[in-house]
């Protein structure tokens, strides 16, 4: 390491973003007030100390000095070349800054120590070869640029830290560079770093040098193979002169084509122009390719194919029906899209405006409900072509708008393979997983679809591959999603959601036995007379082995059974014909997986003890039951506050905070002991834990839950609730009650108890799901608890439960 000497005060010339090393001389510009204040204190204090003026020259990056400055000489002020004020400054050598002080002018005084950056002699061995080393480096890098008299002054320098900070001229350094050899005051250590660092840019500049040096060959190559490209033609075209030959006969059969396909007019343009473009590139130009594959994608477009609508509209319902059981939204969406397209059609008006008679529809639901499979239905009760587009995971957005023509291994877009594929102009068209299409780098699929979806758009849609207008106002688009909140809202703006919110346990039963028992017969090689499931089974099956809003599970426990059934068979065990029927699934399939609440051992009911309360909520898959729990915690402990776990959003937070607050202010008025509440920690539990949880319709379920608590009354196991409570106490509207309706009716319970403001959504329950429920609306909390909690003289546990 290098010794230190005396320490000095100076004044600060700061450098943004620039480094001086000792041994340069270089001209600033007063006319930075920074510089000029720093040669103004300098001047002033060497009045009163012999020699030039001395400043600190210290880099600043980003704002953040460096602890290693160069003590500087201002050699000469006066005019720089531009004709401004400047001073010319001359490096001395390293100062190691310390402390800040005070001093004459406006500029920054500190105090820093010089650094000895003397070598002892004689030079070792290794240091000599290392200054060999770098003057040749040195040398081979200025003779590249031309520099032949700086040459002889790098080798006269025998100094090492003159040689090593003479690396400071070189300007392909960076900032970080340079200020990592100025804190290196080691001279050695210092000259092996500028060593490596010139070492580094010259084997870059061999790397540059042999990629230019073969780019340049490849661009001669492909001068003299153009050139002989060309002498080739001419002499196949004297050629076939010759032999009396025809020439082009390629660009002549697409323009043939072209002429006699039935394209739109502007379409026919844009073909017409590329068959010029083929007829005037040769054989061997890539372009010429890209044309004909292009002329190709456009010539086996459908531009004039349309099938005709089926407008039997008894007979397109009756096909839905005999198709799908339930799903009566969508049926009769398209029921009435078929009545308007006849009368539309009956009235001479099936194009207003440039644009057809198209629908864009979004069938959003819980998986297994039939969303995929409608689509083919529809299709079929309509008399069009059905294609589906598979948008689960697709984050291209080329993929729906497809690649610009000038890659290579271009494609159209998904949507203009659909039409192609679907050989018609007007097909039904899926477009299935809406909601799972991603983005990144590449752009975002979502929105490209918004010009497809759009009906007032989508009459002039243009691929990027085809580049011109495509008509997709006839194609019936029917998109499929699980989660609504998933698809940006702007898209869904431009479709008609449907809800399809799940099967009643009366039509799985229908479903079962008219759709997939059939189905999975077939695929279990068993005929219809040889088993029979009778509809105890089923309805025991959709009831007790599977609880979904869909069929997928259901119609595997019935390929189950029967492949169960199948096998016994085989193996002698069984005689056929059999009939299923309920008391024989524990043998075949086991015990069932979902037994209603109501139905177990009412010591086992999980609202058997006080502060567990069963609210209703809505997933991904559907309706669902939700239980919570609610304890306190030993006054002993002193663990007060509340405490809530379950992985619970923000909004489902709040909602416990709100119905804590409610208990505590109105508590009294409920004959509840809400002194326990602020000397006692709560805690609230949402059973499930490793599911995320959200939303502010579990208020007056938490707070039914805390209340069962402090009063020490049950809550009702029969009662399932929903709705969002606000701090005094009223009851306020929530959605997914038909979801909810169906998930209570699917868990076994009988009474549900949902805000009075949500009672039109009853008109969406099916009628027998209202049959066997007793559901209230309510306005107040107090009505919730009247309801839910089960009368004091019940049994129920003396003393409020203790967390442990």
């Amino acid at each position: 390491m290098a010794s230190t000497s005396t320490p000095l005060t100076l004044p600060v010339l700061p450098l943004d973003h620039e480094v001086v090393l000792p041994g340069m001389v270089v001209p600033l510009d007063l006319s930075d007030s920074e510089v000029r204040a720093a040669v103004e204190a300098a001047q002033a204090a060497a009045r009163t100390t012999p020699g030039k003026p001395r400043v600190l020259l210290v880099p600043r990056i980003d704002g953040t000095y460096a602890g290693t400055g160069v003590l500087g000489t201002v050699e000469q002020v006066g005019r720089l070349a531009d004709g401004d004020p400047g001073a010319l400054i001359r490096g001395r050598g390293r100062v190691r800054i310390g402390a800040g002080t005070t001093g004459p002018g406006a500029a920054l005084w500190v105090e820093g120590t010089r650094l000895d950056e003397s070598v002892p002699e004689p030079l070792p061995g290794q240091v000599t070869e290392l200054v060999k080393e770098y003057k040749a480096l040195a040398t081979a890098w200025l003779r590249k640029r031309g520099a032949w008299q700086v040459v002889d002054r790098v080798q006269a320098i025998d100094d090492v830290s003159a040689l090593a900070d003479n690396s400071g001229y070189s300007p392909f350094l960076t900032t970080d560079q340079k200020v990592e050899l100025l804190e290196t005051a080691d001279p050695v250590a210092r000259l092996k770093l500028a060593t490596q660092q010139l070492r580094d840019h010259l084997a870059e500049q061999d790397v540059a040098e042999s990629i230019a040096k073969d780019v340049q060959e490849g661009v001669d190559k492909q001068q003299r193979e153009f050139l002989l490209r060309r002498q080739l033609e001419a002499v196949r075209k004297e050629l076939r002169e010759l032999n009396g030959e025809q020439e082009g006969e390629e660009s002549d059969d697409y323009r043939a084509r072209v002429e006699a396909a039935d394209l739109p007019e502007k379409v026919r343009e844009a073909a017409l122009k590329e068959v010029d473009k083929l007829e005037r590139s040769s054989d061997q130009s890539p372009e010429g390719s890209w044309i004909r594959t292009w002329l190709d994608t456009v010539l086996e477009m459908p531009w004039s194919e349309r099938t005709e609508d089926a407008y039997d509209i008894q007979g397109a319902q009756a096909v839905l029906d005999a198709e799908h059981s339930g799903l009566q939204d969508v049926k009769e969406r398209i029921t009435e899209y078929l009545a308007v397209r006849k009368r539309r059609t009956d009235r001479g008006l099936g194009v207003v405006g440039g644009r057809r008679g198209g629908a864009v529809l979004a069938l959003v639901g819980p998986p297994g409900v039939g969303k995929t499979s409608l689509g083919e239905s529809v299709a079929h009760a309509m008399g069009r072509k059905f294609v589906r587009v598979a948008l689960g995971g697709v984050r291209d957005e080329a993929e729906i708008r497809g690649h610009r023509r000038t890659y290579v291994g271009a494609l159209p877009g998904r949507i203009v393979r659909a039409i192609k594929e679907a050989g018609s102009m007007n097909p039904i068209v899926l477009l299935d997983e809406i909601d799972k299409v991603g983005s990144d780098f590449r752009g975002d699929p979502a929105a490209a679809l918004l010009e497809v979806l759009d009906p007032a758009q989508n009459h002039t849609f243009r691929d990027h591959y085809l580049e011109v207008e495509l008509d997709l106002s006839d194609v019936v688009f029917l998109a499929t999603a699980n989660v609504l909140e998933a698809i940006p809202e702007a898209l869904a703006d431009r479709m008609e959601i449907v809800r399809l919110d799940g099967y009643t346990e009366d039509e799985k039963v229908v479903i079962a036995r008219d759709h997939l028992l059939p189905r999975q017969l077939e695929r279990a090689g068993l005929d219809k007379d040889e088993v029979a499931i009778d509809e105890g089974a089923l309805r025991k099956l959709a009831g007790e082995y599977t609880r979904e809003a869909g069929v997928r599970t259901l119609e595997r426990s019935i390929a189950r059974l029967l492949r169960k059934v199948a096998a016994q068979h085989e193996l002698g065990e069984r005689e056929l014909p059999f009939t299923v029927r309920d008391e024989d699934l524990r043998s075949l399939i086991g015990r069932p997986h979902h037994v209603p609440e109501s139905a177990q051992d009412p010591a086992e009911r999980r609202t058997s003890v006080p502060g567990v309360a069963t609210g209703l909520a809505v997933t991904g898959a559907g309706g669902d039951v939700l239980y919570v729990e609610a304890s306190l915690a030993d006054p002993e402990t002193g663990a007060a506050g509340l405490t809530l776990t379950g992985q619970l959003g923000d909004v489902m937070k709040e909602s416990a905070q709100i119905a804590l607050s409610f208990l505590r202010s109105r508590g009294a008025e409920l004959e509840l002991p809400v002194g326990d509440l602020k000397d006692r920690g709560v805690h609230i539990h949402f059973p499930a834990g490793a599911v995320p949880k959200d939303g502010p319709s579990a208020g007056v379920t938490m707070t039914t839950a805390l209340a069962s608590l402090l009063s020490g009354r049950l809550v009702r196991t029969d009662v399932a609730m929903t709705g969002e409570v606000s701090l005094t106490g009223r009851v306020l509207p929530i959605g997914g009650v038909k979801q909810k309706l169906l998930a209570a009716h699917r868990a076994g319970v009988t009474t549900v108890i949902i805000p009075k403001r949500n009672e039109p959504d009853l008109d969406d329950v099916p009628a027998e799901v209202l049959d066997k429920l007793d559901v209230h609306a309510v306005t107040d909390v107090r009505q919730v608890l009247e309801l839910a909690l089960a009368p004091a003289t019940a049994e129920a546990t003396p003393e409020v439960p203790v967390a442990a």
